[in-house]
């Protein structure tokens, strides 16, 4: 078995300080190139998809957020020895991070039109300044483009990692509309569905940038995707605990909108265990997003987002823990600053 690393030479960034910046500032000039060449790509395959649709997935790429997925593919590739030194190497390194970006972009542009959101990250969604069938077009628009560039790859293992991670993601969306309002939800069933919805393709990106590796072997594959696993469960936890805490400055929509839809969250789990009242609590009955931020009240009054955040924190100090020993010192410490930018979402 693989030895363990309890923990990377690299610090937590300081507050105020972006763990992005950091890490592509500590990564050097490959991996800069690498996520500049990535950003690139994904803008030449939205834009050649042709109009009308090209302008909506263009939009959907560059309101992106700080790249976490291909990121994570970059990482895993140069922990795993870099990709094979030529250009196709390096392009086929760029196609798979674009391709896991383009799935996560899909997957925004279905779930904003599934839960009503009017914003993303503050400008609009596709759904709110195209409607409803241009939604559906752009997000299946997005998920075919993330295939085709993955298939010039010509590798039935890549296929096989995001395939697998995108029947995860809708597996993952029919669980959380089959419990929508549910009087009851586990705590195991909630993790689960993080699981489906959200870590899939985290570990996806690991796979991916492990597999395009020329050192990548599937035992290190397997052992980068699990501790991607644990990165995307706590992405999704913390993603909750803001949901309740806010503000909408930091998350660019009101408190509770994941509430309002009918989504039973982790906080909401907890703060019911903790308060009669609270467990016969109907979340159907919520109106407005004024109810909606009263409720978020009443869950924080419970002390529940800060058992929430410390069992994501947890997750977090698990997955650090778990990077394989035999990675580049600089590279594991560098994957140990991507989990920590998922703490900083929350700080």
């Amino acid at each position: 078995m693989m030895g363990m690393v309890q923990s990377t030479t690299a610090s937590t960034p300081a507050p105020g300080v972006d763990g992005v910046d950091v890490i592509m500032r500590t990564g050097g000039a490959g991996l800069r190139e690498r996520m500049i060449r990535t950003e690139h790509h994904l803008q030449r395959v939205t834009a050649r998809a042709g109009a009308p649709l090209a302008a909506f997935a263009n939009a959907t790429i560059r309101a992106g957020g700080k790249r976490l997925r291909p990121l994570l593919v970059v990482l895993a590739a140069e922990s795993a020895g870099g990709p094979p030194e030529t250009a196709e190497g390096e392009e086929r390194l760029v196609r798979a991070a674009a391709a896991v970006e383009l799935v996560h972009s899909a997957t925004l542009v279905h779930d904003d039109l599934i839960d009503g959101a009017r914003l993303r990250r503050g400008h609009p969604t596709v759904a709110a300044a195209g409607g409803r069938e241009v939604a559906v077009a752009t997000g299946d628009l997005l998920f075919s483009l993330a295939f085709a560039e993955l298939a010039r790859n010509e590798s039935t293992s890549q296929l096989c990692a995001l395939s697998d991670a995108s029947s995860a993601l809708a597996a993952g969306e029919l669980l959380q509309r089959e419990d929508a309002y549910a009087a009851h939800v586990a705590v195991e069933r909630y993790l689960r569905r993080c699981e489906l919805k959200t870590a899939a393709l985290f570990e996806a990106a690991c796979r991916l940038g492990a597999l395009a590796a020329v050192e990548g072997t599937r035992a290190l594959a397997d052992a980068l995707g699990a501790f991607a696993r644990r990165i995307g469960l706590a992405f999704q936890m913390l993603d909750d605990v803001l949901d309740v805490s806010g503000p909408v400055e930091r998350t660019g929509k009101s408190r509770g909108t994941d509430l309002l839809a009918g989504t039973v969250t982790l906080p909401f789990i907890l703060a019911r265990e903790r308060e009669r009242e609270l467990a016969r609590f109907d979340l159907a009955s919520l109106r407005d997003s004024g109810e909606a931020e009263a409720l978020c009240e009443r869950i924080a009054a419970t002390g529940a987002l800060d058992e929430a955040r410390d069992r994501a924190l947890a997750v977090v100090a698990e997955a650090k823990s778990s990077l394989p020993a035999i990675l580049p010192a600089g590279r594991s410490a560098l994957l140990g600053l991507v989990a920590d930018v998922v703490v900083e979402r929350y700080s």
